[in-house]
């Protein structure tokens, strides 16, 4: 036998998991845990959605490798993570699953995969905190994506149409050899760099050909500022604050005298034998200093870079255009149709390097460290240098950097996945024409507006679980190739948004993730504008009467001044817990606005059956049993201290009924319309 070929077959999703042998697939000790994030698994169940709605005959959904073990078990040695997603997707939709998933020497993860799809019980600290996360995520992603009356169809096509390729290492092959021979292959071509070959196919001149290979190569590492790059440090100014050559061209730009650009000719790249290998350019010392965590990858940033430069085009439509990066290859050959090769390389590659520099520079990231109380780890700074001091600096001072900052970020928390970043294109191409810091900061609170008013509260714009129809956004804002900020719905009150989510009277369908972010930043922002920096006393009477609009008694104001959109608050938290039902509150009444409040995931799964006043005693307890950036939502805050001014005044378990939901709801609702 050739030790280098291994037998493969390609299985439909209910081969993989419904087959006749009674297969057992095991997760090996050295694996590491289940891992995916709600980013990674919302990703998958949208993929699924949209190749089924494109009616594809098979959608390929990666591979499994692994391990013929004897006695029908197979070791899991890739793919791990995707099998246990598909696994708890078919767990979550109700469906049958025969063959087996365990783990080796893990209780825990056993008993985990043995109680999911029972619900009840997943709560309990002895299961895998990792795995019930994961669950709770792909429920909500289903829940957010798959209309009610397409599921069943879903299922089929899921069950059916769905593939993933299976290799299965023979038990008599050498484990060691085989991962041997699989490194030695080298990665698989990306899309992106299918890319750069083809649009540096279209350059003729040598030298052209090394400045695009400088740019695009500088660029494809998105954890570090761009004007730390060596490549490309020429272009910039020499405090490297700003770029030098605004308003240009590629032609403009210098040429670079770095060695000769990588194979050019799409052909010579896919049939080379040599694993292919991403070389950044003369990094310099200062990218040791200057990194952080990007908010987008390289593929779905070129789809930015793309629509942005087709913008100017007659025939171009932006509402066509979709930001994932399954369509990265085929949105470049449709641009590459519509404009003169040479040139539409030459004009990407300058705004490659343009709408990069904005990105890093006038856009927040995440800085690697923890996430405390005490620091907002979201930064809004400009990479320069003064002197011999290399460092950034932030973008603007005083209010007006910290509105920008909380504005940026809530938009991020709430379009977290990497693909479908709608808002980060209207960010950079509003930037991209006018980076005034004063008029970027109107800009994205008009912005912020316009999301709420003219598509959260147009039930035209919304699916059956109020989630945005897929191009919502481009239809409501893009107009003649504009961005058009202008509010359509201007008469929107409280009773409109009872109408769309629910006030307690009937079930809501669904309440999204933006409306708790925007609703957070309006509170912060009446402190912004109120309170910060002004010494009152807690006594004094703009102090009451601040915390009057919110319903609860004065509980300080370092929650306001220490208060971030943190990434861990992507679970929505029932303050009446569901599992707390009893004949003087019902379901419709706990499921409404005024009971939700966002929340860390490490809370959630701590406390989601405890009754209100038991959550207050530990989600505001000072041991950080809970760390506090868990449970930091302003609107959460003011639902406990509601309860805990309710406590000692009522019987016991009466500190949060339903009229006190309702009240709050109408405050909160006040605030959002400025009522």
């Amino acid at each position: 036998m050739n030790d280098n070929k291994f037998p493969l077959k390609e299985l439909s999703i209910n081969g993989v998991f419904n087959s006749n042998e009674g297969i057992t697939y095991e997760i090996p000790i050295y694996q590491r845990n289940y891992a995916w994030e709600k980013d990674e698994i919302t990703a998958l169940v949208r993929d699924v959605w949209d190749a089924y709605k494109k009616k594809k005959d098979a959608y390929h959904i990666g591979t499994l490798v692994s391990f013929d073990k004897g006695d029908k078990t197979f070791e899991v040695i890739d793919g791990q993570q995707r099998l246990t997603t598909l696994f708890l997707l078919l767990k979550a939709l109700k469906l049958e699953v025969r063959n087996k998933m365990t783990y080796r020497a893990r209780t825990r993860s056993i008993r985990t995969l043995e109680m999911i799809g029972k619900d009840e019980g997943l709560t309990s600290n002895e299961l895998e905190a990792g795995i019930v996360a994961g669950y709770n995520y792909v429920k909500q992603a289903i829940d957010e994506i798959v209309e009610d009356s397409e599921k069943e169809r879903l299922v089929k096509y899921l069950l059916d149409n769905v593939r993933i390729v299976h290799y299965n290492v023979p038990k008599d092959v050498d484990l060691n050899h085989y991962f041997e021979v699989m490194n030695s292959r080298g990665e698989q071509l990306e899309k992106h760099e299918i890319v750069k070959a083809k649009l540096m196919n279209e350059l003729d001149d040598e030298r052209d050909k090394s400045k695009f290979a400088a740019i695009w190569d500088a660029c494809s590492e998105m954890n570090v500022y761009i004007q730390t790059k060596s490549g490309v440090k020429t272009y910039f100014e020499d405090n490297l604050k700003d770029l030098k050559y605004y308003d240009k061209s590629f032609d403009d730009l210098p040429e670079v005298n770095d060695s000769e650009p990588k194979t050019s000719i799409l052909r010579e790249l896919i049939n080379s034998s040599e694993t292919l290998i991403i070389k950044n350019v003369g990094d310099g010392d200062d990218s040791k200093n200057s990194m952080f965590q990007p908010i987008i990858d390289f593929p779905n940033f070129l789809l930015i870079v793309l629509k942005i430069t087709r913008m100017g085009e007659g025939n171009f439509n932006p509402n066509a255009f979709v930001l994932d990066d399954k369509e990265l290859i085929n949105e470049f050959d449709k641009a590459m149709l519509a404009i003169s090769g040479v040139d539409f390389a030459k004009r990407f590659c300058y705004n490659l390097l343009h709408i990069r520099y904005l990105l890093d520079n006038y856009v927040v990231h995440h800085t690697d460290a923890e996430e405390t109380t005490d620091d907002n780890p979201w930064k809004l700074q400009c990479w320069q240098v003064e002197g011999k001091s290399r460092y950034p600096k932030n973008l603007s001072e005083g209010k007006q950097q910290d509105k920008l900052v909380q504005l940026l970020s809530m938009f991020e928390v709430s379009f977290a996945a990497r693909q479908r970043k709608n808002y980060l294109f209207y960010v950079l191409y509003h930037l991209s024409k006018n980076k005034d810091i004063a008029e970027y900061c109107v800009f994205l609170e008009n912005l912020a507006k316009k999301y709420f008013c003219d598509i959260y509260m147009d039930s035209g714009c919304l699916n059956e679980i109020n989630t945005p129809k897929p191009g919502s956004f481009d239809q409501v804002i893009i107009k003649s190739g504009n961005i058009d900020l202008n509010i359509l719905n201007p008469n929107i009150s409280s009773n409109s948004f009872n109408t769309i989510y629910g006030d307690g009277s009937k079930m809501t369908k669904g309440i999204p993730l933006f409306v708790f972010n925007y609703i957070d930043f309006q509170i912060w922002k009446r402190y912004a504008e109120n309170m910060a920096g002004e010494k009152l006393k807690e006594l004094s009477e703009e102090r009451k009467a601040f915390f009057r609009k919110f319903g609860c008694s004065d509980f300080g104001l370092d929650v306001f001044k220490q208060f971030y959109f943190s990434r861990t608050r992507r679970s929505l938290e029932h303050y009446y817990p569901q599992a707390n039902i009893t004949a003087g509150i019902t379901e419709d009444q706990i499921n409404c606005f005024g009971n939700f409040a966002m929340i860390g995931s490490e809370a959630n799964s701590s406390g989601s059956n405890w009754n209100p006043h038991t959550k207050l005693d530990h989600y505001l307890d000072s041991s950080n049993k809970i760390r506090q950036v868990s449970v930091a939502s302003l609107k959460f805050r003011i639902m406990m201290q509601v309860c805990s001014d309710n406590f000692g005044n009522r019987k016991k378990d009466d500190e949060w009924t339903f009229d006190d939901i309702k009240t709050h709801q109408e405050l909160m609702l006040n605030i959002l319309f400025d009522q």
